[in-house]
């Protein structure tokens, strides 16, 4: 009788606990049943992105963007983010998936998972073309700005002599703007960028001085999603093979995709 009761309770009380635990969660599932793909995009990066002249946003992180949202038969709902608080608005849920020149680093990859690269992108500081800077130590005496906590930010630090300042602006548009605006003596940030501002300001061209880092960008998914990030994956290699990422890649940042991304 005793081992009989002794079984019931057991099984009423393994009962209780799956009633109690929660489902896990299927980010791919939740996408498709709600009919709308989340994304956090940038808004102030070109060419990744910006907002142009109808006030509308775009670049080359919203086309990727778009073109998940189409191969997933699901509408699109972009989200404006910088470089401190986009992996944030991830983990917190409020959007599935981040897509803003991610680069990838070994913190990062402890908080959220990575797609395979869907574009290039590498990281520099940049100055005049007469400046005279050859190597890492010709930064002495220097004042570099850099976005706080974007990538370039982390590098930077990781290998500027004493006697560089590193001055940190909270977003890239105040980034450049004290570049352009002759506040600081050279800029830290990706080659795409400095072909846009190159565009806009003749005048204070940036060229190439000290080589960061090669940093392919990626789309962030959540941690424990792997349905969600197998299926991004899919659909970015059939974008790279049809042409798609090509495409992206000679509108956006005016060079093809190189052959190893």
């Amino acid at each position: 009788m005793i081992q009989r009761y002794s079984a019931l309770l057991a099984t009423l009380f393994a009962s209780l606990m799956l009633i109690q635990a929660p489902a896990h969660a299927d980010g791919l599932e939740d996408v498709v049943k709600r009919g709308i793909l989340k994304v956090a995009v940038p808004q102030d990066f070109p060419p990744f992105g910006s907002v142009g002249p109808d006030m509308k946003p775009r670049g080359l992180d919203i086309d990727t963007a778009k073109l998940l949202a189409e191969q997933l038969n699901v509408k699109l709902e972009l989200t404006p983010v910088n470089s401190t608080n986009r992996i944030p608005f991830l983990t917190t849920g409020k959007v599935d998936l981040v897509i803003s020149s991610l680069g990838k680093n070994p913190e990062r990859e402890k908080v959220i998972d990575f797609s395979r690269a869907y574009a290039p992108f590498y990281l520099a500081v940049f100055g005049p073309p007469d400046a005279d800077i050859k190597g890492l130590d010709d930064l002495k005496g220097k004042t570099i700005s850099v976005t706080r906590g974007a990538i370039e930010d982390i590098e930077l630090t990781k290998v500027a002599p004493p006697g560089a300042t590193i001055k940190r602006f909270e977003d890239n548009n105040s980034t450049i703007a004290a570049y352009l605006a002759g506040q600081v003596d050279l800029i830290a940030s990706g080659n795409v960028v400095m072909v846009a501002i190159s565009e806009k300001s003749p005048k204070r061209v940036p060229a190439l001085k000290v080589k960061l880092k090669d940093s392919p960008v990626y789309v962030g998914v959540n941690k424990n999603e792997p349905a969600l990030l197998d299926k991004v994956n899919q659909i970015l290699i059939t974008a790279k093979g049809d042409g798609a990422l090509q495409k992206n890649a000679l509108t956006w940042l005016k060079e093809p995709l190189p052959a190893d991304l």
